[in-house]
């Protein structure tokens, strides 16, 4: 990950930016909101009525045992229809919390799903957006961890802990009033308790929220263990690294384990405190309200409703107590995703861009300057034109700025000065889609995904049909391999295509290139790694994809450059050889000619 900016303290806090990113997405669930919204508001109000048949079924029996006095003055003796009618009214409230509550949240929960699925969709995309530079410094593993740990956390605690804080803050609230209405005196105790909850919760708050972050990070650099080692597990088993991995990941484990209880114990404690508070508030309101009744200043009645309605006022700022750990910790994780959509998309559209006409090839490089990803100067005033159809071949040592160059045409990275330009369009003025679907491009390391082999070639052009499909792959001769396999061309490959070798691998993403049909085909190490049986095989699949098209080949293969209309060769940005075949391995002080004859002697002493 790029490191980010220090936040200015202007700057909302981790919650506060989770808010800002998600609220865009609840503006389309608005009604639903609403509904749930008022369901939570009639919850509260039965969850106030339901003290009163209680209150009213004490007072009647003091008055009728004789116990009542000028506080249950005007209150009727208790009779079976009286308690009959109570008891039902009880029970109707209840029922009518319960399909209120029941109601309420399914309505956010909904919501919840909804806004989650939103969101993980707006990062994925956005994190395709952006640019190789981004890329090749970021960890996968950690930003799966966010697009898939981090969101769904928010999504939970949105269920378990928002929607009950809420309901619990607007039931304190409307208790409140009704409180202060049936004792203010009494009502200073709920105050003074919850103003002592909001000075403990403040410091606790921002540890916790610390505590989660840190550890939020070190499963994201679990993640990206976990990844990694998987990801390699052929070279793990072969250099016998188990483990040290293992070691590796369980340091890892152990620190996010020692964060993760830091953060629950700091919420524990304040959980623990607050029960403290709440107790401490109980009983005061035992002694003093007792006083009262015996004062004849409140009916015993009162005195239950108000005893249930501290119970209940008391319960959000346990309430509080206890969510304050998974708010926070789920705030930690807006925090994460955020960053993520502080990440700028260096490259887009632009608001003139328009769709590239038919391509001929031709392709130019006008001035171009670029500093790599650690910002090191790499290309400086270079310029290069290449004609439609002309076959290129680009040669140099590693690091010289060949693959960047390439990349150029796709757009992976934009020059910080000049134009790279597809018959005379400059394609920062073409629509992204167009520029990168007049370009097919192969690499060394093939890229084949966890689906049917016609899935893989179908993504050259997705509206292709089944029988271009497997043209497709009869023109790269990879056909009847495939036809081999358990299923043809249904068979459901592994990951990264790792059940078929490395030639079938490439001539299925050449079969792919074919069906994208492209004017311009880009070759990055396409042989590199392959045997002399799988290089000739991808060879001749390469001459039925190359034919009559302009390309751009990266190789370090000696006997692939003789068939190339030009060379060049390139040394830290700067191209400083520029011929045809011929001529480049005709000099003797020509660098190509030295590189082909180390590279043919390699060869020669390799055969047996």
């Amino acid at each position: 990950m790029t490191p980010l900016r220090k936040r200015r303290r202007s700057e909302p806090g981790p919650l506060g930016r989770t808010l800002a990113m998600v609220r865009p997405l609840l503006r389309p669930h608005r009604l639903l909101l609403a509904g749930g919204l008022a369901a939570l508001l009639l919850e509260v109000g039965f969850r106030v009525l339901e003290p009163w048949p209680l209150k009213i079924v004490i007072d009647s029996l003091a008055v009728s045992l004789g116990a009542g006095g000028q506080a249950t003055a005007g209150i009727p003796p208790a009779t079976v229809g009286l308690l009959v009618a109570c008891g039902a009214v009880l029970l109707g409230v209840v029922v009518l919390r319960a399909v209120t509550s029941f109601l309420s949240t399914v309505a956010f929960a909904l919501v919840g799903s909804r806004v989650a699925t939103e969101l993980r969709a707006r990062v994925f995309a956005h994190l395709q957006a952006l640019s190789l530079r981004y890329h090749s410094v970021s960890t996968a593993g950690d930003t799966v961890q966010r697009l898939i740990g981090d969101i769904g956390r928010l999504q939970e605690v949105a269920v378990t802990a928002g929607l009950p804080l809420a309901g619990n803050v607007i039931t304190l609230v409307v208790l409140s009033v009704v409180m202060v209405w049936l004792d203010p005196l009494l009502t200073l105790v709920v105050a003074v308790a919850a103003l002592a909850y909001v000075l403990l919760s403040r410091r606790s708050t921002r540890a916790i929220t610390a505590a989660s972050r840190t550890t939020r990070k070190g499963e994201g650099a679990l993640a990206e263990t976990a990844t990694e080692t998987l990801g390699a597990i052929r070279v793990v088993q072969a250099y016998g690294l188990e483990d040290e991995l293992s070691g590796s990941f369980a340091r890892g484990n152990q620190k996010a384990l020692r964060e993760g209880v830091k953060a629950r114990r700091l919420a524990a404690a304040l959980e623990r405190r607050t029960d403290v508070i709440v107790g401490i508030a109980t009983a005061l309101v035992l002694v003093g309200g007792g006083w009262r009744v015996l004062q004849q200043q409140m009916s015993p009645g009162d005195l239950v409703v108000f005893a249930a309605y501290l119970k209940i006022a008391m319960r959000p700022l346990k309430d509080l107590a206890k969510y304050t750990g998974r708010i926070a910790r789920a705030a930690a994780s807006g925090e994460r995703v955020a960053d993520l959509f502080d990440e700028r998309v260096e490259i887009r559209d632009a608001p003139h861009a328009r769709p590239l006409e038919v391509v001929c090839g031709g392709i130019s490089f006008e001035h171009v300057y670029f500093a790599d990803g650690h910002g090191r100067p790499l290309f400086s005033d270079l310029d290069l034109r290449i004609g439609p159809g002309q076959s290129v071949c680009l040669l140099g040592p590693s690091g010289a700025g060949k693959s960047t160059l390439a990349g150029f045409l796709v757009r992976a990275d934009d020059p910080a000065w000049g134009a790279v330009r597809i018959d005379g369009t400059d394609l920062r003025d073409a629509t992204l889609s167009s520029v990168r679907g007049n370009v097919s491009i192969l690499l060394q390391d093939t890229v084949l995904f966890a689906t049917t082999v016609r899935e893989n070639i179908r993504y050259g052009r997705l509206d292709a049909s089944d029988e271009e499909v497997e043209q497709a792959a009869r023109r790269a001769l990879a056909h009847d391999f495939v036809m081999e396999l358990p299923k043809g061309y249904d068979t459901v490959l592994g990951g990264r295509g790792n059940t078929l070798s490395g030639g079938q691998r490439q001539r299925v993403s050449i079969a792919r290139a074919l069906l994208r049909d492209a004017p311009i085909v880009i070759l990055d190490e396409a042989t590199t790694g392959l045997d002399p049986e799988s290089r000739a095989a991808v060879a001749a699949s390469l001459a039925q994809l190359t034919r009559g098209r302009t390309t751009i080949s990266i190789t370090h293969d000696a006997t692939a450059v003789v068939d190339a209309d030009r060379l060049l060769w390139m040394e830290s940005g700067r191209i400083v050889e520029d011929g045809s075949p011929a001529e480049l391995l005709a000099r003797d002080d020509s660098r190509v000619a030295a590189w082909f004859r180390a590279g043919r002697t390699a060869d020669t002493e390799a055969r047996p």
